[in-house]
């Protein structure tokens, strides 16, 4: 059991560093588009996409683009940085099996439940239950690994 859990903690670990480089990916995307028409970019984008712009999301979308000015768009880079190193930072420990990490990863798990079931309320999606899944999993575990040491780290307990 206790390499199951290890295992289990290192693909949380994972999937921690996988977020961090998706939003890294798209603050350098952002980071990229200050000093650009970024209203054009979304409906040129929109279009690739065979969307209607005309459309309720596609609208909106191109709406909130055209209200990004480069400072803003400074400010989501800089945030996306900010956010991609405390996923690395939480990556590194639960690979090492840090206690600290162990904790942040459930505090921060936990965080996100109420806005997945706020979501599942207003409009069902299957995005949202699956990660509400994945929250519970990943609290779960790391619960599991805090309150019954003799199953998480390889050098302790039975």
């Amino acid at each position: 059991m206790r390499f199951r859990l290890s295992t289990s903690v290192r693909a949380v670990a994972v999937l921690e560093a996988g977020k961090g480089v998706l939003v890294l990916l798209a603050g350098i995307g952002v980071f990229h588009m200050v000093h650009h028409d970024i209203q054009h970019f979304a409906q040129h984008l929109m279009e690739l996409l065979h969307l209607d712009i005309s459309g309720k999301y596609p609208s909106i979308f191109i709406a909130f683009a055209a209200k990004l000015t480069d400072a803003r768009l400074a400010t989501l880079a800089v945030l996306a940085a900010a956010y991609t190193s405390v996923r690395f930072i939480e990556a590194f420990g639960l690979w090492h099996e840090k206690r600290w990490a162990e904790w942040f990863a459930a505090v921060s798990g936990a965080i996100y439940i109420p806005f997945e079931i706020y979501e599942m309320v207003v409009g069902f999606q299957w995005l949202y239950l699956g990660a509400l899944f994945v929250n519970i999993a990943v609290i779960g575990l790391m619960l599991a690994v805090l309150f019954y040491p003799r199953f998480g780290k390889s050098g302790a307990g039975a």
